[in-house]
């Protein structure tokens, strides 16, 4: 009778654990992850917008009606990155994610130089490169250095009311990925 419970409860518990293991692991091995919905929708180093106009269902949903976003993918193989924008806005934040959906830097607006984005994001060896000789176009850029390969990094865009739409509309239109 105990040997039979022991198997049981055995049982169970190893059930139990690799059911966990399966939820834990279910996001690496997805297929219908938002990198996979960027990849269909265009390039990389290209910004897709996120939000209520997008067809996809995975890159349509919004978190807050007051922000606007928009997402790039990118690979720190080819080089670092560089995001631009032409135009200001009241408040912009940039978080860089890696291929699975990880946050890995943050920052925004108030940590720019004339809170205008121009931001570079660098791994460890491109940054060193970086710091032996910073070309002056990228002086003022904030550096966002990560350990990542393939990433993106999420633009968001705050919109106080429908007054500022054209402007947010502009700052999108002028946003630039590139590669360095």
């Amino acid at each position: 009778m105990f040997r039979l419970l022991h198997v049981l409860l055995l049982g169970l518990f190893g059930a139990a654990a690799v059911h966990i293991a399966i939820l834990f692991l279910l996001p690496t091995y997805s297929e219908r992850d938002v990198w996979s919905a960027m990849a269909e929708e265009g390039d990389p180093y290209a910004f897709i917008r996120l939000g209520e106009g997008n067809a996809n269902p995975l890159l349509a949903e919004t978190q807050n009606p007051f922000f606007d976003t928009a997402a790039c993918r990118f690979d720190l193989e080819n080089g670092m990155v560089r995001i631009t924008a032409d135009e200001r806005v009241p408040f912009w934040s940039f978080s860089v994610y890696d291929r699975d959906g990880f946050n890995v830097f943050n920052a925004n607006d108030r940590s720019a130089t004339n809170r205008g984005l121009d931001a570079l994001i660098v791994n460890a060896a491109q940054l060193l490169e970086l710091r032996k000789g910073v070309p002056e176009t990228l002086a003022t850029s904030l550096i966002a250095q990560t350990d990542v390969g393939e990433g993106m990094v999420m633009i968001r865009v705050f919109v106080p009311d429908e007054s500022w739409r054209i402007i947010v509309e502009r700052f999108f239109q002028g946003l630039r990925c590139e590669t360095l």
